[in-house]
């Protein structure tokens, strides 16, 4: 029978966002085995972005469970792209509408590296490194311990956020709470695989997004203090493949070592001179387009706990860049990195020859203010600078024999960096909604290190978004044993509860 919710939602009253956690919380009391095994079954339907019967598979079950809830719901297409599931929840006389985004789709799995199958939920009484015990999922009059685990492909990234969602509508539906905001879903099925569609279907449905006051994104991990944070920005990201000469052939080394140039050092020499000892770029201009930080971003950084110390015990390492430089700050300046090498062989494959050519793999993380094309084009100045004639194709013999220094270069592609001000106000309401969600002070960290598509949201409609994670800041995502902590999924329902339930006033 098809459930009233919709009718529900038309009759129920706005609540504050503390009377909404408190009616999640109440939900969770009494229904908590069975939101467990729900969202088993959901993670039991495999959803590897480059699967795409299984991923419609999955925006179909996504859909069926919109509507179900109340929620006017669509698959939208394109021609070779994975549905995006689209939906909206209504409110009349809503003064905002936040769009809610999140990706369905997961990574790749090994499943010998797993230590149970990666697409049947197992739950443990701790992380497995931790000497947690696999047990059967909880029966209906049974308590819940928030410290289990549930290892699964995407428990964490990202259909935690999803179980999420699904669960506080129903917490309010069965508290008579309406949301004060209108509500739009958007949930993409290939961000695993690179978003490669996601602008098309934003411009295809502009339309229709348009009303969106503010985007949630809901993707990634807590702090790794354990503390709830919000995030407000992503870097950027692009890349070049740089490849330099030697001889037209690999050379036997005791015939023509300390003659024939070896490309292999070149390409070392010319890769230490893009950045000194104290890990500072050496590109000239490679700073120059970073936008300055606000007062109130500043600010949030001296708020933010001190993790560098355990970071670095953490991963062996007796100092980090910039003379232990604060990692948070670190992650608001443009990075070169060096993604891989390839030149001869080593190991049991050495061979005593001189290589004909070597390679770097060059990625760039880049911030707000910095264009990525602009920052490939530093990096090719300083090659020129170094010597070298840059090539896009494979030099022909009479170019090698004019030229002692050729490097070919490669672009590729990327995307800009995004950063939404943390004093706007609709941006305020979101951190006290989620301050509600945690009983208390919460982490705001104006960037985060990796790079997502963000940008289109925030430059491309011109509206602020703002990354809302609920996932443990070690669930293995994209790796073999990803999971998720009860725990962090309950905070989940409490910080939709407060978002969907936001005061529709000037009060925060």
């Amino acid at each position: 029978m098809r459930r009233t919710l919709p009718l529900l939602i038309l009759l129920a009253a706005p609540a504050l966002g503390s009377d909404a956690i408190e009616a999640a919380r109440e939900y969770k009391t009494h229904n908590g085995p069975r939101i467990l095994r729900d969202f088993a079954k959901m993670l039991a339907l495999p959803n590897v972005a480059s699967d795409h019967a299984n991923i419609r598979r999955n925006a179909g079950m996504i859909r069926a469970a919109l509507e179900k809830r109340g929620v006017r719901s669509e698959l939208l297409t394109l021609p070779d792209a994975s549905p995006i599931v689209y939906g909206m929840l209504a409110r009349p006389g809503a003064k905002r509408t936040l769009g809610v985004y999140l990706h369905y789709d997961g990574q790749p799995v090994d499943p010998a590296k797993w230590t149970n199958s990666p697409w049947k939920a197992a739950l443990y009484t701790r992380a497995i490194e931790s000497g947690g015990k696999p047990r059967a999922f909880p029966k209906p009059s049974e308590a819940i311990d928030l410290e289990w685990r549930i290892y699964a492909r995407s428990a964490g990234d990202d259909k935690a956020p999803l179980a999420a969602i699904l669960t506080t509508l129903d917490a309010l539906h069965a508290a008579n709470i309406a949301p004060t905001s209108n509500l739009i879903f958007f949930f993409e099925g290939e961000e695993e695989a690179g978003s490669t569609h996601l602008r098309d279907f934003l411009e295809k449905i502009r339309e229709k997004i348009d009303p969106v006051d503010a985007w949630l994104i809901c993707d990634g991990p807590v702090h790794q203090s354990r503390r709830p944070q919000l995030v407000f920005g992503v870097r950027g990201v692009t890349g070049l493949q740089v490849t330099v000469y030697g001889a037209t052939r690999p050379l036997h080394s005791g015939h023509y070592g300390n003659w024939a140039p070896n490309p292999a050092l070149m390409l070392a020499r010319l890769l230490a001179s893009m950045k000194d000892e104290h890990g500072r770029v050496l590109v000239d201009g490679f700073y120059d387009s970073v936008a300055p930080l606000s007062t109130v971003e500043r600010t949030a950084l001296r708020n933010l706990p001190n993790i560098d110390d355990a970071l670095r015990r953490e991963m062996g390492l007796a100092q980090s860049e910039a003379d232990n430089a604060p990692y948070a700050e670190r992650l608001l300046l443009p990075s070169l990195n060096i993604r891989g090498l390839e030149t001869a062989r080593v190991g049991s494959r050495t061979r005593n020859v001189i290589p004909s050519v070597a390679t770097a793999a060059l990625g760039m993380r880049l911030v707000k203010g910095n264009h990525p094309q602009a920052m490939q084009e530093l990096v090719e100045a300083h090659i020129r600078r170094q010597g070298y004639l840059i090539v896009r194709e494979d030099p022909p013999l009479d170019t090698r024999l004019r030229h002692a220094h050729i490097a070919k270069v490669i672009r590729e592609s990327g995307y800009r960096a995004a950063r939404t001000s943390m004093d706007l106000p609709i941006v305020r309401r979101v951190i006290a909604a989620t301050e509600r969600a945690a009983d208390g002070p919460i982490v705001l960290l104006p960037s985060l290190g990796g790079s997502l598509p963000l940008y289109l949201f925030t430059d491309s409609l011109g509206k602020p978004a703002v990354i809302v994670p609920i996932a443990n800041h070690d669930d293995n995502q994209h790796a073999a044993d990803e999971n998720l902590r009860v725990a962090n999924l309950w905070y989940g329902i409490d910080l939709m509860a407060s978002l969907f339930t936001m005061p529709a006033d000037s009060a925060p």
